[in-house]
């Protein structure tokens, strides 16, 4: 067995560069997971004919096992090993993608999408954590800021990668092709990844473990059904309250128990609280970008899955570019001023979407929005990405880690719920006239949202679906024109609460 690898460290593992890389590819594998299904999910539509709810479930499983299960999987992390959580998260993944790849059935897909969720639930608090452990102090910042830039890149690389695999390649390939990736991975983390632990063995909090694994699926679950279903649908009604029962419960139960999962006294500290407010707002505009740029570039600008995917790449090109560099700027300016800049820099750019973009809009207006909002991004997730990792002790590492990337998870959900039910809002009302005379059941479709009106016009003759695709484009911008300012005005908020309450001796 590996020992252990010091948890303080003055000099920094000798390798820790090589470490930083390995850590870095096992990140994008996960992440991207996450976004590349929605360029496939058309081909699998036709492969394997899921129903609209298992569409559904094919495309958030993941997420939702992911998130469900960090807490426990950071906390398992510091227990016994994160090097063992990294190799053990990978074959997981690597075995369920192989499964996922030669999937039968809906039902089939979406079980190995959850187990692939575990997989990388295991994986991504370990990669920040050991990050956190094998650099010293005055060179952390900066790994943790260049592991930020991916973490945000990823997203846009995953649909970029499974158009390029669906060009040549069936569409288990987009799941195939991570298994030799994670085959790699592996045999680097063998080599090279030293282990690392909590030094003092306590009891593991296994009440609190499954407490945290039913609240946040519970959460996660609710927020997914309430913008498909409606929020005040029975089904979410029941996941919300399942969510804040176990939520009560959970705190309770781990300000009673001698050796905590999570003390939530911890959020009372402003870094680590703050932080994880920061990310969970950051990433609900982030996702829910994503989400309303790809549908704005596919059925109003008229742009391939493909096309659409690689013009949203400059994102990552800017998040790769700018986090590295940002050690420096919060050293400069503090880190307090520099999330709050952040959260400016993010909310211009969503003003400039909402007040710029247009049917007719060309790329060089989607570009100048995409910017500023990938620069937000880059000014703000490395220091409160560091503040939440260094607010607690190194043997916590790997918890602190799991919160920051269950914020993630759950601030993306939120973001692609709550920024669809806007548009939904302003979308439905501004069709009413455009579907009158049309079928029940074709009327119905076309005023579930703009992908459906598309399907709806492909059966009309020209004449009747050149005003139903028109007004669609219309009822789609003013929905998305209230999207983006609402992402706008929330950035305005997150800035002036961080000004007003991280503390000035952060700066």
């Amino acid at each position: 067995m590996t020992a252990p690898f010091p948890t303080e460290q003055v000099e920094g593992h000798p390798r820790r560069g090589l470490i930083l890389v390995i850590m870095c590819m096992s990140l994008v594998l996960i992440v991207a997971a996450v976004s590349s299904l929605n360029v496939a999910i058309p081909t699998i539509v036709r492969e394997l004919q899921p129903s609209s709810t298992e569409q559904l479930w094919i495309l958030d499983s993941y997420a939702l096992v992911f998130a469900g299960f960090l807490l426990l999987c950071g906390a398992l992390g510091d227990r016994y090993g994160r090097k063992h959580a990294l190799i053990l998260g990978m074959v997981i993944f690597a075995v369920a993608s192989v499964f996922a790849a030669y999937a039968d059935t809906p039902t089939q897909l979406i079980v190995y999408r959850s187990l692939m969720g575990i997989g990388a639930a295991l994986i991504m608090p370990a990669t920040l954590s050991t990050i956190s452990v094998v650099f010293p102090p005055g060179e952390r910042a900066k790994a943790i800021a260049i592991w930020a830039g991916f973490a945000g890149a990823g997203g846009a690389i995953g649909p970029v990668a499974s158009g390029l695999l669906l060009e040549w390649f069936w569409w288990g390939s987009i799941f195939f092709i991570s298994v030799p990736i994670c085959v790699l991975t592996i045999g680097a983390i063998i080599a090279i990844v030293p282990n690392s632990a909590e030094r003092e063995r306590h009891p593991l909090d296994y009440v609190g473990a499954v407490l945290s694994v039913v609240m946040l699926v519970s959460i996660v679950f609710g927020i997914v059904e309430g913008g498909e279903s409606g929020w005040l649908a029975g089904v979410t009604l029941a996941a919300f309250a399942v969510g804040i029962v176990t939520s009560v419960l959970y705190v309770v139960w781990e300000r009673r128990v001698e050796y905590p999962l999570l003390d939530p006294q911890d959020f009372r500290i402003p870094r680590f609280g703050l932080g994880a407010l920061t990310v969970t707002i950051s990433f609900l505009a982030m996702f829910g970008m994503f989400f309303l740029m790809t549908l704005y570039m596919q059925f109003v600008l008229g742009w391939s899955p493909l096309d659409s995917a690689v013009r949203l790449l400059p994102f990552s090109v800017v998040m790769v570019a700018i986090a590295p560099r940002n050690p420096k700027i919060t050293a400069r300016l503090g880190t307090g001023r520099t999330v709050a800049i952040g959260f400016l820099i993010q909310s211009g750019g969503f003003l400039l979407a909402a007040l710029s973009l247009t049917p007719d809009s060309g790329y060089l207006i989607v570009l100048a929005a995409i910017v500023p909002m990938a620069t937000g991004m880059a000014f703000l997730m490395p220091p409160t990405t560091n503040a939440i990792v260094s607010a607690l002790p190194q043997d916590k590492a790997g918890v602190a880690s799991a919160v920051n990337d269950t914020t993630r998870e759950v601030g993306g959900a939120l973001g692609i719920a709550l920024i669809g039910t806007l548009v939904t809002i302003s979308y439905q009302p501004g069709l009413a006239d455009a579907v009158t005379g049309l079928p029940p059941e074709l009327a119905e479709l076309a005023e579930d949202s703009i992908g459906g009106a598309a399907q709806v016009a492909s059966q009309l003759d020209p004449a009747a679906a050149a005003p139903l695709i028109a007004a669609a484009n219309e009822a789609f911008m003013d929905g998305l024109t209230v999207a983006f300012l609402t992402a706008a005005a929330l950035g305005l908020v997150m800035a002036g609460i961080i000004r007003r309450f991280y503390p000035a001796d952060e700066d």
